[in-house]
């Protein structure tokens, strides 16, 4: 990859306050990119954007929750204002939930989590959209390996990666002669916290890291990998052995495949 790749290359990123985000935020700085850090968490982001700007490269902060429509329509006419136009987006915010679908009392959750995850990615990208065409943009959609395998638990998580993966590589092939490639990358586990922050069906955090998550691929070394590929403009990305494994098993042996995951999911 050329270090000159991002070079001035406005890039949005939403869920950058920490994890996968705050990772790519720096890593991207590094290469001198001109940055939009957008998150809920102002005082995270601030601390992130100073860190960006001694990795030289530039960074605005705009407070952003991406459940609202408007936030994100802000989002993307304040990036514009800053800095001129739009070369990346980076679709990254989104959370987990920790419940069995029959153990909801009522359905305010499973709507939160599609929300978030899912047409927070909508929404930006509707709005991002016309800029990005104007520069042969990159578009890019952070799912995951649930976007591909189902779990043992129909938490809402897995519905909305499922929701992301089809929705950005539809709109790839709606976008073949405008310029504009689209990435969608499919992590396995990855060491970001998520798992304590997973949202219970009483609505309290889990505060306890799953032991899938113990001993995983780094949030680094995950921002490492996305970037080289949104450089080099590829489709999609399949991040473990493991998931790539198991892809290829659902096809021939999809009960096995099942029960493999069902087995895992009681382990934690």
């Amino acid at each position: 990859m050329k270090k000159q790749t991002f070079l001035e290359n406005v890039i949005i990123i939403t869920g950058a306050s920490s994890g996968i985000g705050q990772h790519l935020a720096l890593r991207l700085a590094e290469q001198g990119a001109w940055l939009t850090l957008a998150a809920r968490n102002i005082e995270h982001l601030e601390e992130i954007s100073q860190q960006c700007h001694q990795l030289g490269g530039k960074a605005i902060v705009i407070h952003t929750d991406v459940a609202d429509q408007s936030q994100c329509k802000n989002l993307i006419e304040s990036t514009v204002a800053n800095y001129g136009r739009i070369d990346t987006l980076i679709n990254n915010a989104g959370f987990g939930v920790a419940s069995r679908f029959d153990e909801l009392n009522e359905l305010s959750l499973f709507e939160k989590v599609i929300q978030v995850n899912f047409f927070g990615s909508v929404y930006c990208t509707h709005y991002a959209l016309p800029y990005l065409k104007k520069t042969h943009g990159r578009l890019v959609a952070i799912s995951s390996i649930r976007g591909k395998l189902p779990s043992a638990t129909a938490d809402g998580y897995g519905a909305s990666k499922h929701a992301m993966a089809e929705f950005f590589a539809s709109l790839r092939n709606e976008l073949v002669d405008s310029g504009v490639s689209v990435t969608i990358i499919y992590p396995n586990w990855v060491s970001t916290g998520i798992t304590g922050r997973a949202i219970k069906a009483d609505g309290m955090p889990t505060g306890k890291i799953s032991i899938h998550e113990k001993g995983a691929m780094s949030a680094e070394t995950c921002a490492k990998i996305i970037v080289k590929a949104v450089a080099k403009r590829k489709r999609d990305v399949v991040m473990s052995f493991e998931g790539k494994l198991g892809l290829w098993l659902r096809l021939i042996a999809p009960k096995m495949v099942d029960q493999i995951l069902i087995k895992k999911t009681n382990k934690d």
